[in-house]
């Protein structure tokens, strides 16, 4: 009688079958942190860049603005610099201009909602104007400022057409006058960033399901009725990424406008924060006083931003 072939004993399967699932415990282990390594080594030399364009700027300008001298390298650390600039009435003046400038914010706001409304109706032709419309918003600044020169100026293209209509009493010198210039000046502001609203809203508009604004109109919702109860709340997120950007834009990106246009002039009547750190750090060669000066703009956009994610982040958990 031949004896039955022996099967594998248990501690020979056992032993095999931890060897086949070892060498898988391994391949997991290395397929699980590639990825994140990969990722870092990707984003090396991106956070290298930041580390040295942004991170060490910041510290020695922050350096800077503690220690006086020509080269901000000399003197003990103080905060002389600070006391200086916020005592200075230049300065307070053109924190108030910049002030003045975030009016602008509702106000093309108001303007870029309305518009897009409109295009979204659906009229004849809305991609054309919508074209037109962003036009302005693709021009240089300073190409843009200084086309706005000949037209506002004494002389210029607008108060000659108001004398021409028999409208010589609105004729200003809006540039030079000191109680007009900031107001034309925002203006040009609020021409060159509307168009930029007009297409994020109405990009948005389209975005959203058609559904919703049929279902209101069934329900007998007149057209502002349901901008105002429909369409805004599904905007809500689009409009405070706006509205964060231009306040952004008033306080620290308005430095080509002045530059093109009056230069801070006339008489300090339109100087704003980035003018007078310009002129302290090459006009009047203090580089301590500049670089005070923008830690006190940079904390102060900071904060605004803060301010902006903060009320963002509680809208959305409200919902």
């Amino acid at each position: 009688m031949t004896a039955p072939a022996e099967g594998p004993s248990p501690v020979s399967s056992e032993t095999h079958g931890a060897e086949l699932v070892q060498p898988r415990r391994r391949t997991r282990i290395g397929g699980r942190w590639r990825p994140v390594v990969t990722a870092y080594l990707l984003i090396l030399p991106a956070a290298a860049f930041i580390g040295v364009v942004f991170i060490y700027s910041l510290a020695r300008l922050g350096y800077i603005s503690v220690h006086s001298g020509n080269n901000g390298d000399q003197g003990p650390a103080n905060l002389t610099a600070y006391r200086f600039i916020v005592d200075d009435p230049i300065f307070r003046q053109a924190v108030r201009h910049n002030l003045f400038l975030l009016l602008s914010v509702p106000v093309v706001l108001v303007l870029a909602l309305a518009i897009a409304f409109v295009l979204h109706e659906g009229i004849r032709g809305w991609r054309l104007y919508r074209t037109v419309v962003f036009i302005p918003y693709m021009l240089a600044i300073p190409v843009l400022g200084t086309t706005f020169v000949y037209l506002l100026s004494l002389n210029g293209a607008l108060n000659a057409a108001l004398g021409k209509l028999g409208l010589g009493a609105l004729q200003q010198d809006w540039l030079g006058d000191p109680s007009w210039v900031l107001t034309s000046i925002a203006a040009i502001i609020i021409y060159h960033e509307l168009g930029f609203g007009v297409v994020l809203f109405t990009a948005r508009l389209l975005s959203l399901p058609e559904e919703v604004d049929q279902a209101a109109r069934i329900d007998g919702c007149t057209w502002w009725q349901l901008r105002r109860r429909v369409t805004l709340p599904q905007m809500r997120g689009v409009i405070t990424a706006f509205v964060t950007l231009e306040l952004i834009t008033m306080l620290s990106w308005v430095f080509a406008y002045i530059y093109s246009t009056t230069r801070g002039g006339p008489n300090f009547a339109s100087y704003v924060l980035e003018f007078y750190i310009f002129d302290n750090a090459f006009t009047f060669r203090s580089p301590t006083f500049a670089a005070a000066a923008a830690i006190l703009l940079l904390l102060a956009t900071t904060a605004l931003i803060a301010i902006q994610v903060r009320r963002t982040q509680v809208e959305v958990n409200v919902e």
